[in-house]
């Protein structure tokens, strides 16, 4: 009888967080180099080097990964490459979003989960007088994991604004009035964040007074294109009838707002 071929056990839990802090050590190294290749301008090797960090980053490590989209997007804005700025600082802005889901998840069922106490529980630990406490409440001691979690808060916010800043500034580039539109929208949500920069408070500033006005003639543009092709194609089926979209006439009711087609044979 042939010999079973070997089967590979699966690896220890402690094997694979062995594995994946490895593997984030040596995607740390990898970014700390694009990181240089950065500061001296060498944008291109810098994505590539960015791209070989996230390669090799835990997949379900979203947090670091969006930190490197958010890299690889800067170096796009220095190349003036906006539709690749655009994607990858809309990458990191996901990710930070699945984190922030996961988070919030997790919290919720730490509540759902934690048991409820005894009234003498509620008792502080420490006897502070009554003049005392009618001055000032007796101080909460924050927890460890609670300076986590607002470190970890604050990092979220702040790789946000950054993709954020830097997918707004691409679509003001790239122009367009979709591009416009969504640049018009992410300095909107810009302008509600409290940690932004003086620098960076102004330039949302400008572009929202610069952007509504550029957006609208945009629009205007592109619905003309497109409003003169559709005109084209009308006249093609036409053309055998003997007609022509000048034989029809779009008029507006001003009691409804609404528009009604009419015929002229001349």
């Amino acid at each position: 009888m042939a010999a079973s071929p070997d089967v590979k056990a699966p690896a220890a839990a402690g094997e694979q967080e062995d594995e994946a802090v490895e593997l984030l050590s040596e995607s740390n190294d990898k970014k700390a180099e694009a990181n240089r290749l950065f500061s001296s301008a060498s944008y291109e090797n810098a994505i590539a080097k960015y791209d070989e960090a996230a390669s090799v980053c835990p997949h379900y490590l979203d947090y670091e990964l969006a930190v490197l989209q958010s890299n690889i997007a800067a170096c796009h804005l220095k190349l003036e490459q906006w539709k690749d700025a655009i994607s990858t600082a809309t990458k990191a802005i996901d990710g930070l979003e699945r984190v922030e889901k996961a988070e919030f998840s997790e919290r919720e069922e730490a509540k759902q989960g934690a048991p409820r106490g005894d009234d003498d529980d509620d008792v502080e630990d420490e006897i502070v007088s009554s003049g005392a406490q009618r001055s000032a409440p007796a101080p909460k001691h924050e927890s460890e994991a609670d300076k986590a979690r607002q470190k970890r808060t604050e990092d979220i916010l702040r790789i946000r604004a950054k993709a954020m800043m830097r997918r707004a500034r691409a679509r003001s580039e790239a122009g367009g009035w979709a591009n416009l539109s969504g640049a018009e929208e992410d300095y909107k949500l810009l302008a509600a964040m409290p940690n932004l920069s003086p620098a960076d408070k102004k330039i949302v500033s400008a572009q929202l007074r610069a952007l509504p006005p550029r957006t609208k003639a945009a629009q205007e543009k592109e619905m003309g294109e497109m409003w003169g092709k559709l005109k084209d194609l009308g006249n093609g089926l036409l053309k055998p009838f003997g007609l022509s979209t000048e034989n029809f006439n779009m008029v507006k009711d001003e009691k409804t707002g609404g528009y009604s087609m009419n015929f002229n044979q001349n």
